[in-house]
């Protein structure tokens, strides 16, 4: 009888010389991120930063800090990316969906870190996942700090993977934006979203390629651009533009009220989680323009508009409440900012919910 082939991790379906190799390319990525508040190098069992910072050119101290957490995923957007081969954007969305969360406190985001899940090592996919990462990190003055590859050849089929996002923030106590200060006759600013963003994509991919029997590669005229071109589209980040505004307008004004991310259940789920009870958000339909990937999704699937209302963010994908009084002026300075902003509703008093008018 034969000797027995002595079994190494290999066998099993890990390669650490192909880790090492993910490792060596992630790591330039992850350095771009970074400023002097963070304390040490690529590659330690945990990153430090420091929150408070003095040098020539930056200073930043904290009096009362109070520590925002978020987590998230990019959810079946990643199937879309699978299918076109590009993977360079999907961890824009990874960021995207965390640092807006943490923004919604009125907190600033200060650290990411990832946590990637494949059947097999892959160099270059994993610093495709990471690049996007990387991008968006540096779009929202975040440090990508760490995070974890794991390889789970028994969990996944070849060619699927995952992704989850944490995100660490900063926020003073008495600049915490909780909603309780909403009052009747505030406005509701929408800022627009970039498209889909990364919720409602199982019904999305149900409509086109289930229902309609689209490709993922066909041209839509109503779009511009191929089916695949659009889903993938960006997350927006709203972290420069929202932030410019709460530094322009000290919280202890009360100028900036509430502030929700509009993802999953879309408008009528996300803003009430910011009002306070005895105040009612009434939105009015048509004083923002639907972006076309929604009228076409709902034409093509024949999806009811309380669907749409609940599942997409149907061109909205951040909401600001403000005093009516400055509320003019926000939209300008946002606008200036590039990125279009919409009046598209007020509060009244009511129980907590959103009513269309």
């Amino acid at each position: 009888m034969g000797k027995k082939k002595n079994l190494t991790y290999r066998d099993a379906g890990l390669d650490l010389e192909l880790y090492e190799q993910s490792l060596a390319r992630m790591a330039p990525l992850l350095k771009k991120t970074h400023t002097p508040r963070v304390l040490d190098g690529f590659g330690g069992f945990a990153a430090l930063f420091s929150l408070d910072y003095n040098c020539r050119l930056f200073a930043k101290n904290y009096r009362r800090p109070v520590i925002v957490t978020s987590t998230d995923g990019v959810g079946t957007k990643l199937k879309v990316a699978s299918l076109m081969n590009k993977h360079d954007t999907v961890g824009i969305d990874l960021v995207a969906m965390s640092v807006n969360d943490c923004l919604c406190t009125g907190g600033e985001p200060l650290m990411f870190l990832d946590y990637l899940a494949l059947p097999k090592d892959d160099p270059e996919l994993i610093k495709q996942l990471v690049k996007g990462i990387s991008d968006g990190c540096i779009e929202s003055e975040c440090a990508l700090v760490g995070g974890e590859t794991a390889i789970l050849p028994d969990f996944y089929k070849p060619g699927d993977y995952d992704m989850a996002g944490f995100c660490v923030g900063v926020v003073e106590k008495d600049s915490i934006i909780s909603g309780k200060a909403i009052q009747p006759g505030d406005v509701v600013l929408g800022l627009a979203s970039t498209g889909v963003h990364s919720n409602g994509y199982s019904l999305v991919r149900k409509v086109a390629f289930d229902h309609a029997g689209l490709s993922i590669h066909d041209h839509v005229p109503e779009l511009g651009r191929t089916i695949g071109e659009e889903l993938l589209e960006p997350t927006r980040i709203y972290v420069r533009p929202v932030k410019s505004i709460l530094e322009h307008y000290p919280t202890k004004k009360r100028v900036v009220r509430g502030l929700a991310h509009i993802t999953g259940e879309g408008l009528p789920g996300n803003v009430p989680r910011v009002l306070p009870p005895g105040r009612r958000v009434f939105l009015k339909r048509g004083s923002w323009p639907v972006l076309p990937v929604f009228n076409w999704l709902q034409k093509l699937g024949n999806v009811e508009q309380s669907e749409m209302d609940t599942v997409f963010n149907l061109g909205i994908g951040f909401v600001m409440i403000v005093s009516r009084y400055y509320a003019e002026s926000i939209q300008r300075r946002l606008m200036e900012e590039r990125v279009p902003t919409y009046i598209i509703g007020e509060v009244r008093e009511g129980d907590p919910g959103v009513e269309w008018i």
